[in-house]
């Protein structure tokens, strides 16, 4: 009796139980589905804890700590997801190898992306990984090349994306802020961001920020601001609240938006929103090119690839705007493309997840072509970017200075703001590498003077062609475009036009030159030294036709140039018709090409015609065997003999 009372109780309690799980998972849930992450994880984890194990709890945990860039804590949870050997959607693969990456088990990130490749389809990250395998290598060798350093000015919260204004940064921070009334935002647990400002002294160093400006905050989230080059307007991110009126999407979420605030007596003032924002999407972290008359952004408005995509859209006058355009499959992936920033250079940064790197959001930068398109995409590498999250890059040419975000371990807070300095910049080279030859012998030409010219035709290098007529040239620019002259004694000279591909690597450049000095003697065939294979005629005919009197005068040219020279003029046909009427009509041929030649003024007796009609065919195509026209007409040609110098 007591121990059916017993096991009543135990059944009772693990009813309950069960029943207060379900409960704190099913709050976990609306507090995930909101974005209220910090709050989804504590009660996620409180469940893990007691034991629960399920596919839904490991993701959902998961990407509460990945969604906040706290990758080693996801690492955990997606190795507990994948250790229940259940199916999952081919995201997480791609999640996992992420997270992997930061605890350093780059062998298993790698063999999950193997794996994500796989079961993902045609996923363009697949598609780059598959085909990108040596990564790691060409990140090593885009390394070291800055110095890095913290900064005084970072809290104990999160300081990230930085912007240059005159002789100041503003930078968005989560830091308390006397004052000014802030909401906590569920996401993070911290108070909502607002811009600060810090002016650079005259030995670099940055002073104690100052709040940015009352008029521009809100009691949400404004972040990543960007100036024009006068200083007078400011785009910025803002939460989707304006004029006191708190915007939302379907599901009741606040998003983000970019906004607008203009510079006017000493004061920022008109905050207006920008007319490509929506409800529905974010629109977020605006960039500017140097001209000022585009600005860039990212989004995960429809039409994007991922998470989010970067877009770029024309400003004009009158606070008119054109049409948001996706920057492309070669900038975008499945993944998050964020935090854009254009270089005075025209290169375009920006922070991936997407393209292969070391862990988290990448900085990644693309040489930006005049025509819009852009060149390779490269992984700036260490010790810019690491494990962990590293995003909001932006750099001034002129001192090679500059900012970047990241959340990697050593900081004082959870996003902490790095100063560094390039030394070196990144370099995709290309190798040029060819041959010269003799377009007529195809024998290789040793000496040949190659001049290689940049697309103003400025002089890049000068090289020769080595005994077996190579040329190499390797430091050439990825995406550009070359000239290459060669120049030989005896030759006519030769310029070709190359266009370098994207990605490092070999080009291949083999060029043939003609030959304008030739050795002639008895013998000689000057047909073949000015490339004149036959003399056309209409059919049955025997007059020379304008279009062959050119290679024609050739001849002249060359028998005025040497007064005591004499030729025979032969003609052949090809074996269709009768042997007799083929020997007429290239007699007729000869002594019709002859008389073209007395009339272009040289003496008649320095020339002799013969028609040779089929009796010297060049090839198997005698009378009955069956042969295409282009054959045929190989035996259809004219020579001009030197019999006598």
């Amino acid at each position: 009796m007591k121990s059916k009372i017993l096991l009543g109780a135990l059944t009772l309690i693990f009813v309950l139980e069960s029943y207060a799980q379900n409960n704190q998972i099913k709050k976990a849930e609306k507090q995930y589905e909101q974005l209220a992450y910090i709050d989804a994880i504590k009660i996620y984890e409180n469940v893990a804890e007691k034991g629960y194990k399920s596919v839904d709890l490991f993701q959902k945990l998961g990407n509460a700590y990945y969604f906040n860039g706290l990758l080693p804590q996801a690492n955990k949870c997606y190795t507990a997801l994948f250790l229940l050997n259940q199916t999952v959607e081919p995201e997480y693969y791609y999640r996992y190898s992420q997270t992997l990456k930061s605890v350093g088990e780059y062998n298993n990130a790698d063999a999950m992306l193997n794996a994500f490749n796989k079961v993902s389809g045609n996923d363009s990250r697949a598609k780059l990984y598959e085909s990108n395998k040596d990564y790691y290598a060409v990140i090593k060798v885009n390394s070291g090349r800055y110095t890095i350093e913290s900064l005084d000015i970072n809290s104990d919260l999160s300081d990230y994306g930085t912007a240059f204004l005159e002789d100041q940064i503003v930078f968005t921070s989560t830091r308390d802020q006397r004052g000014i009334s802030k909401n906590i935002q569920k996401w993070t647990n911290q108070s909502f961001s607002t811009l600060y400002i810090s002016k650079i002294d005259a030995n670099g160093t940055l002073e104690k920020p100052q709040p940015f400006n009352n008029s521009t905050d809100s009691k949400f989230n404004e972040s990543t601001p960007v100036f024009t080059k006068d200083g007078k307007t400011m785009y910025f991110t803002r939460n989707n609240y304006n004029d006191g009126k708190k915007g939302k999407d379907a599901n009741g979420t606040t998003l983000l938006k970019l906004y607008k605030a203009t510079f006017e007596n000493g004061k920022w003032t008109s905050v207006k929103e920008l007319p490509f924002n929506s409800n529905d999407y974010s629109t977020a972290h605006p960039a500017l090119s140097p001209d000022g008359k585009t600005l860039y952004f990212a989004s995960n408005r429809p039409g994007t690839f991922g998470e989010s995509d970067l877009y770029k859209v024309a400003i004009y006058e009158n606070d008119l705007f054109g049409i948001p355009e996706n920057l492309g499959s070669t900038i975008n992936t499945e993944g998050k493309e964020t935090f854009p920033f254009v270089s005075a250079d025209n290169e375009l940064y920006f922070s991936s997840n997407g393209h292969p790197g070391l862990g988290g959001l990448d900085v990644f930068v693309a040489k930006m072509n005049s025509n819009g398109s852009f060149g390779n995409v490269s992984n700036v590498g260490t010790p810019i970017n690491g494990p962990m999250d590293d995003f909001a890059f932006l750099i001034n040419i002129n001192t090679d200075k500059g900012f970047f975000s990241s959340n990697r371990e050593g900081g004082k807070g959870y996003d902490d703001i790095y100063q560094f300095t390039e030394t070196r910049k990144l370099s995709c080279e290309q190798l040029i590498s060819g041959t010269v030859r003799d377009k007529k012998t195809q024998s290789f030409l040793a000496g040949a003077k190659v001049i290689i010219h940049g697309e103003l035709m400025n002089v890049i290098k000068e090289i020769s062609t080595d005994d077996k007529g190579n040329f190499s040239f390797d430091k050439a620019e990825c995406g550009k475009v070359y000239y290459i002259r060669v120049l030989k004694e005896e030759y006519s000279t030769t310029e070709e036009k190359v266009l370098l591909p994207d990605g490092k690597g070999k080009t291949e450049v083999n060029i043939g030159i003609e030959r304008n000095i030739e050795k002639i003697t008895t013998g000689t065939d000057l047909a073949k030294i000015f490339a004149i294979e036959m003399i056309y005629f209409d059919l049955d005919k025997a007059n020379i036709r304008p279009d062959d009197a050119l290679d024609i005068s050739k001849v002249v040219a060359v028998m005025q140039q040497y007064p005591t020279m004499k030729i025979e003029v032969a003609s052949h046909t090809d074996s269709r018709a009768s042997k007799s009427y083929n020997l007429r009509l290239s007699q007729k041929r000869a002594k019709a090409t002859m008389d073209f030649m007395v009339k272009s003024g040289i003496d008649k007796n320095r020339l002799k015609a013969k028609g040779y009609g089929e009796s010297q065919l060049v090839n198997k195509c005698a009378d009955g065997v069956v042969c295409s026209e282009e054959e045929h007409q190989q035996n259809r040609r004219s020579q001009f003999i030197i019999t006598a110098m």
